[in-house]
């Protein structure tokens, strides 16, 4: 076994490891901020499962699949923040 088949190994059950823990906060978030973090977390750890696969595949095809994820998820980031931005607006308007 060579140093890569290792580090491919050994990074794909951490990531996989990581994705675990992510979906439990997911599931158990008491708030919906967590729980997008959580979301948010799982998508950046599929990008380095993506990343991970390119490189022990040896096709760089995949990387532009894991570039188009990453913006997505940044798009999804900015709405969510934009979206609690407006909520926080009207909640000061009611004088909550």
């Amino acid at each position: 076994m060579s140093l890569i088949e290792i580090s491919v190994h050994f990074s794909t059950a951490m990531l996989s490891l990581t994705v675990v823990f992510a979906f439990i906060r997911l599931v158990r978030g008491p708030s919906l901020p967590d729980r997008v973090i959580a979301l948010d977390l799982m998508t950046t750890v599929g990008i380095g499962i993506i990343a991970v696969y390119a490189i022990s595949t040896d096709k760089p095809v995949f990387l532009d699949v894991a570039v188009i994820l990453a913006l997505v998820s940044f798009l999804g980031t900015i709405a969510f923040a934009y979206y609690l931005q407006k909520v926080t607006d009207i909640a000061d308007l009611k004088g909550d």
